[in-house]
């Protein structure tokens, strides 16, 4: 059966669009809920890359956090992220000692963003806290990096950790589960032609 629940005629093959998103529940250890994503290459297994990888997981990424007010992190390369937000006019501050906060980039900013940044990690959060600056989050993002989410992502509706190069992204949430995960993105990645699975 396909992901939108048609079935295969017997003796012929499913033939699967060229992506494919694969939502589970992850095990990070006790008291962590996660889910993780995975954005691969249907028949090589490989991670997608390049501009589609950055259009699918932008259109990810505003599914997700609905209409919440959400932010994105970086906490590496702070200088260069600084400068390329200058440059292409998305707002930013500086929060800790390193680490410089997004507040709600568009759709177009996103996709520059994941293109840009495809070989960084760097981390989301979503929920009503984040229309506020989190000065102990954003200290221990500087300090720790995204490891400071396992601590902090009770306070939001999600904290998510972005490794598009990996074709990855974590969600820690107490109220996300992997059915409502893949309920928010199916409209989104539908004009992508990706196939959502649930891997058993």
């Amino acid at each position: 059966m396909s992901s939108n629940g048609a079935a295969v005629p017997s003796g012929q093959s499913l033939e699967l669009p060229p992506f494919s998103l694969e939502v589970q529940a992850l095990d990070l250890g006790p008291d962590i809920k996660a889910v993780g994503l995975e954005l691969i290459d249907t028949e090589s297994r490989e991670p997608v890359l390049g501009a589609q990888a950055a259009e699918i997981w932008s259109a990810v990424t505003l599914a997700l956090v609905a209409d919440l007010p959400y932010v994105l992190d970086f906490f590496s390369h702070v200088p260069r992220v600084a400068q390329f937000c200058s440059e292409h006019l998305i707002p930013f501050r500086m929060g800790g000692v390193r680490c410089v906060v997004l507040p709600r980039p568009n759709l177009e900013q996103l996709r520059e963003l994941f293109a840009r940044f495809a070989e960084e990690s760097f981390g989301l959060r979503s929920g009503p806290a984040a229309q506020d600056p989190d000065g102990d989050l954003e200290g221990d993002l500087s300090k720790r990096g995204l490891e400071a989410y396992k601590d902090a992502y009770q306070r939001y509706a999600f904290c998510a950790v972005c490794e598009s190069a990996d074709g990855w992204f974590t969600l820690l949430s107490d109220s996300l589960w992997s059915s409502e995960v893949i309920r928010r993105i199916r409209p989104a990645v539908e004009p992508f032609d990706v196939y959502l699975a649930r891997p058993q």
